[in-house]
């Protein structure tokens, strides 16, 4: 699209999480008017910790922003997967892209502040909760719960995997339980039983469970996470100390330490859920992006990853197309196919014998309904 043509356009992004403030920072740099809503009265993300790639990272770089996120981050050469009693299984680096070799390590509420940090005052509105969208053809009317009202040429859906966007405009496919549930916290470095040697991805595998330890040196820090199988779908189960410990029978006796020795106030316990492929993604004035478009289990760590790119592509198209309907099209015929394919592997993450002792009877790596 022509400058003049970016420059007049209004563009309102239904999320402030990852994927919407990366989108809306990506997308003003081309000149048009963005806006963010935000449902929550507060910006904030609980959990651990993520790793950007080097892809990201590119992105980040493209945009102005690689110092703000290199400065709360730390950059790591390799990961590694072992098994749960410490045995090396592989070591890799991380895929090299545009001259990026290192993956970004960083605490998901460090990632967003800095994020929301460099977008200009006003950009973000919180408290914005959106009740409906009408896709008029060449615009989207929204109300929100709040009693406002906007009206923009673009809206983009950013808005998680209960995503009303996806709702009332594309799909009915609701959040599918994977049959695992992630226990996540944040310990110091010195409670890391001197598991921590440098500032490298870890990966422990046992049967049922994968132990991840993910190192935050620069706030001295290790985000610390336990990925189960578990029948329960409960969203936010209660879970006590001995539940957790069951999980890491058999695990390296300090990975077993670090847990037993977890603050369980400060566990974030989530039923692991993602969503079936998404047809279509887009219409001529409203798109959807990050986990509304294709959430994914976490086992390759794309998620976020995912989300970045997307916004980045999005910004491509507009810049490159002739319309916005033409710059849609084209933003999904290039994530699409990738992100299904990300989506098919993480769901490819336990045998067949360990689904069976938790799942007996049915088949393996099929999601089950909520």
């Amino acid at each position: 699209m022509q400058p003049s043509e970016l420059q007049d356009l209004t563009i309102a992004i239904i999320g402030g999480g990852y994927g919407g403030a990366s989108a809306a920072q990506a997308l003003s740099q081309l000149g048009a008017t963005v806006t963010v809503y935000e449902q929550a009265s507060q910006i904030r993300e609980v959990g651990a910790g993520i790793g950007l790639r080097p892809s990201s990272m590119d992105r980040f770089r493209e945009w102005g922003i690689f110092d703000a996120i290199a400065a709360v981050s730390s950059p790591s050469d390799f990961f590694e997967i072992l098994s749960a009693t410490n045995e090396p299984i592989m070591k890799d680096s991380w895929p090299e892209h545009n001259g990026l070799t290192q993956t970004y390590l960083i605490h998901r509420g460090d990632f967003i502040d800095a994020l929301i940090g460099v977008l200009p005052e006003g950009m973000v509105k919180v408290g914005f909760k959106v009740e409906t969208i009408t896709d008029k053809g060449d615009h989207a009317e929204l109300t929100f719960a709040n009693g406002d009202t906007a009206t923009a040429d673009l809206v983009i859906g950013a808005d998680g995997i209960k995503s009303v966007v996806r709702k009332q405009l594309f799909s009915d496919n609701e959040p599918r339980f994977s049959g695992e549930r992630a226990y996540r916290a944040v310990i110091s470095v010195d409670d890391a039983e001197g598991m921590v040697v440098d500032d490298n991805l870890r990966m422990y595998i046992g049967k049922g469970t994968k132990i991840y330890l993910l190192p935050l040196r620069h706030r001295n820090g290790v985000s610390f996470d336990i990925t189960a199988l578990c029948p329960d779908a409960t969203w936010s189960p209660v879970v006590s100390k001995d539940e957790m410990l069951r999980t890491v029978e058999g695990f390296d006796e300090r990975l077993i330490e670090i847990t037993r020795n977890l603050d369980m106030d400060t566990v974030n316990i989530r039923a692991v859920y993602d969503i079936d492929p998404v047809a279509d993604w887009h219409s001529d004035c409203v798109a959807l992006m990050g986990d509304a478009a294709h959430s994914m289990l976490h086992h390759q760590g794309q998620g976020a990853n995912s989300a970045i790119l997307d916004a980045g592509a999005l910004a491509d198209a507009l810049r490159d197309a002739d319309s916005v309907p033409a710059a849609l099209a084209q933003y999904q015929a290039v994530r699409k196919p990738v992100t299904d394919e990300l989506q098919r592997i993480s769901r490819s993450g336990w045998s067949e014998d360990e689904l069976n002792d938790v799942f007996p009877g049915q088949k393996p790596a099929a999601p089950v309904e909520a």
